[in-house]
């Protein structure tokens, strides 16, 4: 049994966009005589060798979440420590609660337990309302989105992606063969002017156009930008004319602000709404996690698709790392449904305050950045309107020994980088390390692109003077962070300045 909102349309065949791989996959056969059992209740089995749940070693499971009586339940929390106000969960084996530890632990189907994937159905509905859309449970975004790239990719393929992404994951696909073009950004995102040049003009030689399109709609990682409503309605279109999969990584949805001036994220304030919503021929597959309003140890995620991808995707998972584990379940399931949880109402009041918190760091970290880089004019930030990370624009144009006459291909029709860009920022990370600071250079997230795929009017390589920082981590650590950055930047373009005066 599966859940999903019970509105149905009619939606766009899209079965071609599956891989041979997916395919080829044949279901668990084990797993298919497991939900036949689920006809009538009561079903005596001998089938499956399921360990009884009286011989688990444990019995009850206590869970001490936070109150979201509190009117800002979050800062509570955070402030008081040990004395701060909270409820106590339970997952136990003979105690009412909504999912049973004999139930819990045992194993399952590749949808996940029927209970989690219920309450994560309806919080899906809750925010986004999707027609026609199915959840499959997975251990986090990062197991959810390789197995929607195996989904859909071939080797020799192209996938699209913002230029600068999340290498972690960009690299998942490279060992299946398929290869990345990437798509232009400015400070709003994805251009979709460029999305559909790139798709409008593209050479057959280098294999069948992309039909599959990687996007973190909102504070992209790494820049932190955030794809306004109209962006992305213009992207639906396009992927529409094209024929595009979407695969919708939105981790940081949750953590969306109101803008600087405003002293916090109003409660009220809406969220911006995902192309999950906006979808009605199902091609978009959602990626969600609890690992950034929860807690990353989770693993615990879900895909949202239509039908189809759905059971494919609970093929793959029967044949790979089956349903997440039963610990993270339970817990959702208790918290979100449970006599004594939260319930989606008491949920959504979390993110909301949790997002306020994250307001609050943000404009920490600006105002650090105010007084201890700014004041240098060798470096920019960009303000994000949702996520944890802050892309720093370094004034390069302004360093001694930036040159601009370099050709890898002089004279060909394929032009290599035109500037010691990339070779200036690894010094600068370098000397951010000697100086004791870690921070996140871009070339770690410049999208992999052969040489003769690259653009040669404008390479990636002469674009690299960016560092990706967060304000995720301790006040001390962005006070401590930003002062270092700014004495590096001072030192950096300083001594490159004397030596050259001295020469």
């Amino acid at each position: 049994m599966t859940f999903g909102p019970s509105c149905n349309v009619s939606q766009v065949d899209l079965s071609h966009h599956l891989s041979s791989e997916a395919r080829m996959r044949k279901p668990n056969p084990m797993k298919e005589i497991w939900k036949l059992t689920r006809r009538k209740p009561n079903m005596v089995s001998l089938a499956n060798g399921d360990p009884h749940f009286s011989l688990y070693p444990m019995r009850r499971i206590e869970y001490e979440m936070a109150s979201i009586e509190e009117a800002d339940p979050v800062a509570a929390w955070r402030k008081a420590g040990p004395s701060a106000a909270s409820t106590k969960l339970v997952s136990s084996t003979y105690e009412p609660c909504a999912l049973p530890l004999q139930t819990g632990l045992q194993y399952s189907h590749g949808a996940g337990l029927p209970d989690c994937q219920r309450v994560v159905t309806e919080l899906t509905k809750f925010y986004h309302n999707p027609p026609d859309h199915v959840c499959t449970l997975a251990l986090g975004n990062s197991d959810g989105i390789a197995k929607c790239f195996r989904l859909l990719g071939e080797r020799g393929d192209y996938f699209l992606a913002d230029e600068f992404s999340f290498s972690s994951i960009t690299n998942v696909p490279l060992a299946q063969g398929i290869k990345w073009a990437g798509v232009k950004m400015d400070d709003g995102g994805m251009i979709p002017e460029d999305l559909e040049n790139v798709l409008a003009n593209w050479d057959t030689a280098r294999g069948r156009r992309p039909h599959v399109l990687y996007i973190v709609p909102c504070g992209q990682n790494p820049t932190g930008s955030t794809l306004s409503v109209e962006r992305r309605k213009q992207i639906y279109e396009i992927s529409q004319r094209f024929d595009l999969m979407i695969i919708e990584d939105d981790p940081y949805y949750f953590l969306q602000y109101d803008s600087l001036s405003a002293s916090t994220t109003d409660f009220s304030t809406p969220f911006v709404p995902s192309l999950l919503s906006m979808d009605t021929d199902g091609r978009v597959l959602r990626v969600d996690s609890f690992s950034k309003i929860m807690a990353p140890g989770m693993r615990l995620g879900w895909i949202t698709s239509s039908a189809l991808f759905h059971t494919h995707l609970v093929s793959y998972t029967d044949a790979s790392t089956h349903h997440p584990h039963g610990f993270g379940q339970m817990l959702i399931t208790e918290l979100l449904s449970g006599p004594k949880g939260w319930q989606i109402e008491g949920f959504d009041r979390w993110v909301r305050s949790l997002r306020a918190e994250y307001h609050r760091r943000r404009a920490l970290f600006l105002t650090l950045f105010e007084r201890e880089v700014a004041p240098t004019g060798l470096a920019r930030a960009a303000v994000p309107e949702a996520g944890m990370f802050v892309w720093i624009r370094i004034a390069l144009e302004r360093h001694p020994r930036l040159r601009g006459d370099l050709r890898r291909v002089p004279g060909g029709d394929r032009a290599g980088p035109r500037t010691n860009c990339a070779a200036l920022m690894e010094e600068l990370f370098e000397r951010c390390l000697d100086a004791g600071l870690v921070i996140m250079p871009a070339s770690i997230f410049a999208l992999p692109v052969d040489a003769k795929d690259a653009d040669v009017e404008d390479p990636v390589e002469d674009r690299l003077n960016y560092l990706r920082a967060t304000f995720a981590g301790t006040e001390e650590a962005m006070e401590q962070g930003l002062a270092i950055l700014g004495q590096t930047l001072r030192e950096f373009f300083a001594d490159e300045q004397q030596e050259m005066e001295l020469a």
